[in-house]
């Protein structure tokens, strides 16, 4: 009885469910990344988006349970980085993002999720601190991130990491 109801934390996420998330997320991510870079921002608008993305098709491409399970992820993660923001590890916009983005990501999928994350990370890391060091700054002269210290703008790879991880998915849909 037990493991009939503890199934859907082993269920990946359905490779159609990710092809249906991809149209609506993958915008959503890009302005994200951008909004960071710009304004070392991410907006409220957005990941309240990308939440109402999994709420409204989530039911229609998951089975009941598994989009419940996957759902639950929401407010947990959400509660993790407010603690995280609070003790100053991370923004809030990132803790946001990073909870909005959590119902996408199927635990059985964890491992290569945060392998890709760490990727993302260190790409992102090198790519925009050269890109601040030279003069393809001058292209967006006015974007915050390049006067922001040690900051580094967190949706860039955060929002890359999700990107790469639904495209991938989505890509068993249509093989």
């Amino acid at each position: 009885m037990m493991a009939q109801f503890f199934a859907p934390l082993a269920e990946p996420m359905p490779p159609l469910a990710a092809l249906w998330f991809l149209p609506f997320i993958l915008p959503l991510c890009l302005h994200t990344a951008y909004s960071d870079m710009k304004y070392m921002k991410i907006r409220d608008w957005n990941v309240q988006s990308m939440a109402m993305v999994f709420i409204l098709i989530g039911p229609f491409v998951m089975s009941w349970e598994t989009y419940l399970w996957q759902l639950g992820h929401l407010p947990i993660v959400l509660i993790i980085g407010m603690f995280l923001n609070a003790g100053g590890i991370m923004g809030a916009g990132d803790a946001k993002f990073i909870a909005a983005a959590s119902p996408f990501i199927a635990k059985s999928d964890l491992q290569f999720v945060f392998l890709l994350l760490a990727g993302a990370f260190i790409a992102g890391l090198v790519v925009h601190r050269t890109a601040r060091a030279t003069a393809i700054k001058n292209l967006v002269p006015t974007w915050e991130s390049w006067v922001a210290g040690k900051r580094f703008p967190m949706g860039l790879p955060l929002a890359g990491a999700l990107s790469i991880y639904l495209i991938q998915l989505a890509r068993g849909a249509l093989l």
